[in-house]
């Protein structure tokens, strides 16, 4: 008798908490959106929220949110009596994206994931294997660094999938880096290509279309539409 009666009462709970009783009336953002736009949300919220305040799937509703184009992480929580508070967390795009695999074009956050989403800002272009992201970008901000003295912005990151990479300046020189080498690293020979340049500049005279640094001890330059000129220390 005493498990007929927990059925029945469970039963009875089940009923009422289904009952139109409990309605949702609200969805609350505490969080204030960059990109994702107030029609994206109630869309979502009309198609994803459904049941009362007890039966609503809190899991799902999110998932739903999540696969907004800018939103990274959601978190939807029950607030009594009738309310749904949902916090969003954005990408922040820090770079466009081309994998080497399928030369599709996406974007990259601030953690290195890789997104699809629709964006005319202006952000450096990275190209890599596919995978490749976060080191790409981690190795970005180490160039911008090593290259703030020369004045000019780092546009561009490409790293072939040999692991050789090659920078563009917002003044199109490209800057041929190629592969870590144990007996002239990236960072070293960055750094005397930087200290050598006004001078180098000022020898050569015209716009320099490509800085070849794969050499141990110096660099070549080519000029535009000339022979490549080679730079020794």
């Amino acid at each position: 008798m005493m498990f007929a009666a927990l059925g029945l009462t469970w039963a009875a709970v089940s009923w009422l908490l289904a009952r139109p009783f409990f309605p949702l009336r609200e969805v609350v953002l505490l969080s204030p959106p960059a990109q994702v736009t107030s029609a994206q949300l109630e869309y979502v919220a009309r198609a994803a929220i459904h049941g009362n305040f007890f039966t609503v799937d809190l899991d799902q509703v999110r998932a739903d949110f999540e696969k907004l184009p800018w939103v990274r992480r959601a978190e939807v929580r029950r607030r009594w009596p009738d309310t749904l508070e949902l916090r969003l967390q954005e990408h922040q795009a820090v770079a466009y994206w081309t994998s080497g695999d399928d030369g599709d074009t996406r974007l990259v956050n601030r953690q290195g994931e890789v997104f699809v989403a629709a964006s005319n800002a202006r952000l450096p272009s990275f190209a890599g294997p596919q995978g490749s992201a976060a080191y790409v970008l981690a190795h970005y901000e180490s160039f911008v660094r090593r290259l703030a003295p020369l004045g000019h912005e780092l546009v561009g990151v490409v790293l072939s999938a040999r692991e050789a990479w090659q920078l563009r300046l917002d003044n199109d020189m490209v800057i041929v880096l190629g592969r870590e080498q144990d007996k002239a690293p990236l960072d070293e020979r960055l750094a005397r290509f930087v200290a050598a340049w006004p001078q180098a500049r000022e020898g050569i005279g015209v716009q320099v279309a490509v800085a070849d640094l794969r050499y141990p001890s110096g660099f070549a330059l080519t000029p535009a539409g000339t022979l490549a000129m080679k730079g020794k220390q």
